[in-house]
């Protein structure tokens, strides 16, 4: 094992340790730091602690002219600031290389967000005449009525739902809980699909998720993303949608009817309010569209 390997080794430890960060928040950290350590042995540089402020610019401007994104580039400056201020902290090193390295700024970045219209064709899309297309239905009717993260959805337990009270539970990002309300047409096909569909798929087995496979098992995120892109196609459909454009559909359309931020702030499970903020953009974006389109004098 390379001194780097040891470092990032050690780091990863650190944060999961000390810091208790999920373990996706380590993975993608670790992933940086392993392509900067790529990086540093092209140049003859075996530790860390080797490393200067003009050695960290000219990697940024590597990763620039290789084509990442903005978005990208900033991700590897939070990962290296990150593990040089742990290096400083545990005496490894005087001062951080990152000291005077700024950023750049993200782009501004509306996502895709359907029609109430479009939302109506994509959710009856699914052929509901067999255990597959009630499953789905199910599916996409708990995705916009809740705004889960697909990454929440596949991990819905049967234990997760109180749907007597019109409420489900999940475990978002940082392993937090939140309770969700989910409206009435959602739950009906839950039920649908746990009463005509689900013990089809288990065929006599067990699992403790909510959504299963063909074989009886747990979805992945991958499989969820391959069905909506067959939905939105047979939905005609034509923007950009992704499983996460039915959670920004879901925050734009209450945001619209009047919900308070913070509610959609609280029903997203953002951190900060900041991140919820971008969905009163998309909101104003398309008041002036309507307004374009409308107004005989605009």
């Amino acid at each position: 094992m390379t001194e780097l390997t040891t470092q990032i080794a050690d780091f990863a430890h650190y944060l999961t340790v000390e810091q208790g960060l999920a373990k996706n928040s380590v993975t993608s950290y670790v992933q940086e730091l392993h392509g900067f350590a790529d990086y540093l042995t092209t140049q003859n540089v075996t530790s860390l602690t080797q490393v200067d402020r003009l050695q960290v610019m000219a990697y940024l401007e590597t990763l620039t002219k290789s084509g990442k994104s903005r978005n990208s580039v900033i991700h590897a400056v939070s990962a290296l600031r990150k593990a040089y201020r742990y290096l400083v902290q545990t005496h490894q090193m005087a001062e951080s290389p990152m000291a005077n390295i700024a950023a750049p700024k993200h782009a501004e970045h509306l996502p895709a967000v359907l029609t109430v219209a479009e939302v109506d064709r994509l959710l009856a899309a699914p052929d509901t005449a067999n255990k597959y297309g009630i499953r789905d239905r199910a599916i996409l009717e708990v995705m916009y009525a809740t705004g889960l993260r697909v990454s929440e959805l596949v991990h819905l337990k049967l234990g997760d739902l109180h749907l007597e009270m019109g409420l489900i539970q999940t475990l978002g990002k940082g392993d937090k809980e939140r309770i969700v309300p989910i409206g009435d047409v959602a739950s009906d096909w839950i039920q649908h699909y746990l009463t005509e569909s689900r013990p089809l798929l288990l065929k006599q087995r067990t699992s403790p998720y909510l959504f299963l496979n063909a074989h009886g098992g747990g979805l992945s995120r991958q499989s969820i993303w391959q069905k909506i892109k067959r939905y939105v196609a047979l939905a005609d459909i034509t923007k950009d949608v992704t499983p996460h454009t039915l959670r920004h559909s879901f925050a734009t359309h209450l945001l619209e009817n009047g919900a308070d931020l913070r509610v959609v702030q609280e029903l997203l499970g953002h951190a900060d309010i900041t991140t919820t903020q971008i969905y009163t953009h998309i909101s104003k974006k398309r008041l002036v569209a309507v307004y374009d389109q409308a107004h005989p004098r605009a």
